[in-house]
């Protein structure tokens, strides 16, 4: 029987892992994700150090409980995801003498420690979080997996040690962690419409990236490490014909290891190519119908539930299609930064939160596209980028002020969501022409720009800011890439940024607080580095992109599906903050005396009433200054006053 679960894991550890652990701090710093597990919770507690988790059963459901021991009880682990290849890793250590008590993957992670300490990470194909404690060495190790697909937070002080934990309320359990904001996570938020790792929106506590460790031992301050690289470089030596095949095959045992559960599991079909192609796969790997699972809007130009209706027609799946329509729009908003604990201004959070939801009631496991885009070049940008070389050779006064002068005069579009106009994309040539190549999305995806949130700041954080450009933090994950061409250093940044950043913990956080797990095929570990080895001709060619992906699964779509380019999920928040949001935006933005130490009021009100004027759509940078002011009255204010 193979044993898996989801869950959410906490800890403390004192300065010196010999002083007595505060086990009620510890039982209120589970209790803070009881949604992350509500089938079950386990501790231990001992001089030093006190762990815990909380447990979503997913297989064997009367079993796996953790903490999980090696043999001799000297490590132990506590673990919030999935080793996909833990049966294969069991057998190899095995042969080895190691002896199971269970048949769990959390168990394969304590003796492939013990084999092969910190070198197991390398090992494991899977989605993880886990804290190891390792009583021989007195030594806690703490680790994600290679995408970021699984959160971790920490705090550390020299006084109070080390807390960490799946969310971060977990650790603003601790009376003597300060909610207060982190600038420089705001600076960047603006521009990101996420917090980028390793920071958070509260000060002092942080996010461990995507394929890191972190290392606590007595007496020491916490010591950070990458684990794991994706390489971009040396590139696979394929044909088409080849590449296909291989893509087939490598994709389908993706999807293969992601559809053992005990419990009900479905997928999210949103229309797009990716979740299209997951369905189809399972379809043909399972004997009863797919259950999966739509949202749309009532406004037809921003609902794309009719592409998955066609591929839930074509493979007869159990399809359950929601429209997204809130008795309370406020109540879901607040709801959404609560499960956040931080602003994500990333408007799809909202009908994923619902979609989850829904998703609860029929099914505990559901698969999703999450990470086609990033994989193999969905985004049109990596096109554009290319094809706009000979646009910047031009002399700056042509693509810096000229063309964005022409282009300003037109007016924002009306007939189609914002972010699939061409419109859209002609007025952000003068961003397009100021911004490092290095930072295709800034140039593409930013919120703000630099000199925007320059304009928007109060003197202090004007003063504070003028030299830090969030492009240089998209730069450096460009630089860092272990590949040689724009493409795949792009790739890489967008990995390591908006992929670990925005979409992973918006998939997370927005399914958890359901107790809803999520897979996604195309972020398996041996598909992705993979891929990322691929020569560019089957990412992007001419104008296509995703060439690979269409290519070898085209032919199970619909034609109408097949056919379609990239298009985001676009949300309706420009018209709800002309219409139901208007006056509780307002009120939240301009009555809200927090955010007057951030920004100025009279730069606030500008956009305000050119939104409201219908001339230029502010509707996403009005949404992540909303954000940020629901989550200041929620985290800042409020616990002020209950403090009080």
């Amino acid at each position: 029987m193979r044993k898996r679960e989801m869950c959410g894991i906490c800890g403390i550890a004192t300065p010196d892992l010999q002083q007595p652990v505060d086990a009620a701090l510890l039982r209120r710093m589970n209790a803070r994700i009881i949604h992350r597990g509500p089938d079950s919770d386990g501790f231990h507690v001992e001089s030093g150090l006190g762990m815990a988790m909380r447990r979503l059963a997913i297989i064997d459901v009367r079993g796996g409980h953790q903490p999980i021991a090696g043999e001799d009880g000297q490590t132990l682990v506590t673990f919030n995801g999935e080793i996909f290849n833990f049966q294969e890793l069991r057998r190899e250590l095995e042969q080895y003498g190691h002896r199971f008590a269970t048949s769990s993957d959390t168990e394969v992670i304590v003796h492939a420690y013990e084999q092969w300490g910190d070198d197991a990470l390398m090992r494991f194909n899977g989605m993880f979080a886990f804290a190891l404690w390792d009583r021989r060495k007195r030594r806690l190790l703490l680790a994600r997996d290679g995408m970021g697909k699984k959160p971790l937070f920490w705090w550390h002080s020299p006084v109070h040690g080390l807390l960490w934990g799946s969310e971060a309320k977990c650790i603003l359990a601790a009376p003597w962690v300060a909610r207060q904001v982190e600038p420089l996570a705001l600076h960047h938020y603006l521009t990101l419409q996420y917090t980028p790792d390793p920071l958070t929106m509260f000060q002092g506590v942080f996010q461990l990236p995507a394929a890191h460790k972190l290392v606590f031992e007595a007496g020491a301050a916490p010591k950070i490490e990458r684990w794991r690289q994706i390489a971009f470089e040396p590139k696979l030596n394929l044909s088409d014909t080849e590449a296909i095949e291989q893509a087939r095959v490598l994709l389908r045992e993706a999807v293969a290891r992601r559809l053992i559960a005990e419990v009900p599991l479905g997928a999210f079909l949103s229309g797009g190519i990716d979740s299209s192609i997951i369905v189809a796969l399972m379809a043909e790997q399972m004997s009863a119908p797919v259950k999966t699972f739509s949202i749309g809007f009532d406004e037809p130009r921003f609902s794309e539930t009719r592409y998955a209706r066609a591929v839930a027609e074509r493979y007869a799946t159990d399809h359950h299609e929601f429209i997204f329509r809130p008795a309370d729009l406020t109540a879901t908003i607040e709801a959404v930064v609560e499960a956040c604990d931080e602003p994500l201004a990333d408007p799809a959070a909202l009908p994923l939160f619902e979609l989850s939801r829904q998703t609860r009631r029929h099914v505990t496991v559901a698969l999703c596209g999450d990470g086609g885009d990033e994989t193999l070049a969905g985004y049109r940008r990596y096109a554009l980028d290319g094809l706009l070389r000979p646009y910047a050779a031009l002399p700056a006064w042509i693509t810096r002020r000229a063309v964005p002068a022409a282009v300003g005069w037109l007016p924002d579009p009306t007939w189609i969501p914002e972010d699939r106009s061409p419109i859209t994309g002609l007025k952000r040539l003068a961003q397009w022409s100021a911004t490092t190549p290095k930072a295709s999305l800034v140039r593409w995806g930013s919120y703000f720009s630099h000199n925007d949130k320059l304009a928007l700041y109060a003197d202090r954080w004007r003063d504070a800011f003028a030299n830090v450009d969030t492009a240089d933090l998209i730069a450096a994950a460009y630089d860092n890439a272990r590949a040689a061409s724009h493409l795949d250093r792009t790739l890489h940044a967008d990995h390591v940024t908006y992929l670990a950043g925005d979409l992973l913990p918006k998939t997370d956080r927005m399914s958890m607080a359901h107790a809803v797990e999520v897979r996604a095929p195309l972020l398996d570990d041996w598909w992705v580095e993979w891929t990322a080895r691929l020569p560019e001709r089957f990412k992007v060619r001419g104008t296509q992109t995703k060439w690979l992906l269409k290519a070898a699964f085209g032919d199970k779509l619909p034609p109408e599906v097949a056919a379609r380019g990239k298009q985001g999920f676009s949300v309706p928040v420009g018209q709800w903050l002309r219409g139901e949001l208007r006056a509780w935006a307002r009120e939240r933005l301009l009555g809200n005396p927090a955010l007057r130490e951030w920004f100025r009021p009279a730069a606030i009100a500008q956009l305000l009433a050119e939104h409201d004027s219908g001339r230029i759509n502010h509707g996403k940078r009005l949404w992540a200054l909303l954000l940020f002011g629901v989550w200041v009255e929620r985290y800042v204010i409020q616990e002020v006053w209950n403090k009080a």
